[in-house]
């Protein structure tokens, strides 16, 4: 699709309300929220479809929950994916177990879900110019490589990296240290319907099926990892439990890191999803906090009103930037790690609770017997 070059007297007239620099996830359905507001929208993106990304492709039930306010029912979803019970902490052999307390997840392969966001924002009306690139910005016009647009508001869904942060002067904050992530699939049934976490000394590694027949498999680490044999020697029960399983596609490498921005838009100008600011992907929230995003910008642009969005966007971040750091403690950190296991095996339920906080199955009450002060509390006491 050719991009047009619209001039500054017709720009009123012919362009879009929104247009969004990004057909990620993030810009999908950000698209997508603002077009079923009724708002006239257009994206941009530098690459063509399938757009993929290295992911650990489990969607908990929370996500499926803002999936389905975007327009797209789990039912479109489960014929291509696997159902999922819940999540598994494994270190060594221990097993604590979490499950999710209403409905089911579900492992879907990145590539299928932004297919199905790519044909609801379709059929919204959303308009997409493709193999176009971000040059520069200026008030209510993006410069691209094939020309000028004009647009009433711009979103940033342009990923870590972001372009138009960069051009908005929204850099400014702060950032974790960087880890690294490397994906894999495998061809081999399930042996379980969980999201596995397994923990090493620095890394982790994320177990999803995604169908009757392929699992994925995320290593995150402090060390570029320089082939796929480096991180499954620190999980010796993955590797053994693979055995002669082959992989399947290519491996895709990453970079993760929590980033903290001052503010997330300028003038008519808003960030969504890893373009503003990020969690570590330990948590597994990047796509369900990019969907709560998009749908929070979509109510504020209806409104006309940004400030809206400043303040949704510090709450919808607000829990999952204290689990990040939580989680990245225990994984600085061998002793705590070994407290934390210790802890849930003691005390089953406060696994299961936190898990029930993280997904929103329950509010995140601070004080209390139930509060997470308390729930540190057991899990810091031998």
């Amino acid at each position: 699709m050719v991009l047009r070059k619209i001039n500054l007297r017709d720009s009123q007239s012919s362009g879009p309300d929104l247009l969004v620099a990004g057909a990620g996830p993030a810009g999908l359905a950000c698209a997508i929220a603002a077009a079923a507001q009724g708002l006239r929208v257009e994206v941009v993106d530098g690459r063509t479809p399938p757009i993929d990304k290295a992911c650990g492709e489990g969607l908990m039930p929370d996500t499926l929950a803002a999936l389905a306010l975007l327009g797209i029912d789990e039912r479109q979803l489960q014929p291509m994916g696997f159902p999922l019970r819940g999540i598994g902490f494994i270190k060594r052999g221990t097993a604590i177990e979490g499950y999710f307390p209403q409905g089911s997840g579900l492992g879907v392969r990145r590539t299928a879900l932004h297919q199905l966001l790519l044909e609801r924002a379709q059929g919204l009306g959303v308009a997409f110019h493709w193999n176009t690139t971000v040059t520069s910005i200026g008030g209510d016009a993006l410069d691209t490589n094939r020309g000028t647009m004009r647009a009433r508001w711009i979103a940033g869904a342009d990923g870590p990296q972001s372009r138009i942060r960069k051009l908005c002067g929204l850099d400014r904050g702060s950032a974790s240290r960087r880890r690294v992530a490397l994906r894999q699939h495998f061809a081999i049934a399930p042996w379980t319907d969980l999201v596995e976490v397994h923990w090493a000394k620095g890394a982790q590694a994320y177990v999803t099926p995604v169908s009757e027949a392929e699992v994925c498999f995320v290593f995150i680490g402090s060390q570029r990892f320089s082939s796929l044999e480096q991180p499954l020697a620190l999980f010796p029960e993955l590797r053994e439990r693979l055995g002669p399983a082959s992989a399947s596609g290519t491996p895709m490498g990453a970079v993760t890191m929590s980033r903290k921005l001052r503010r997330v838009t300028s003038g008519s100008v808003a960030l969504v999803g890893d373009a503003s600011g990020s969690v570590d992907a330990i948590t597994g929230e990047g796509l369900a906090l990019c969907f709560r995003q998009a749908l929070a910008l979509a109510t504020a642009l209806k409104a006309g009103d940004l400030a809206h969005y400043e303040r949704a966007h510090a709450e919808i971040l607000r829990l999952p930037r204290f689990m990040s750091r939580a989680m990245l403690l225990m994984d600085r950190h061998p002793l705590a790690l070994a407290q934390t296991f210790r802890s849930f095996e003691r005390r089953p339920r406060l696994f299961s609770r936190l898990l029930h906080v993280h997904i929103g199955a329950e509010p995140m009450r601070v004080l209390g017997r139930s509060g997470l002060i308390a729930s540190l509390l057991c899990m810091l006491t031998p």
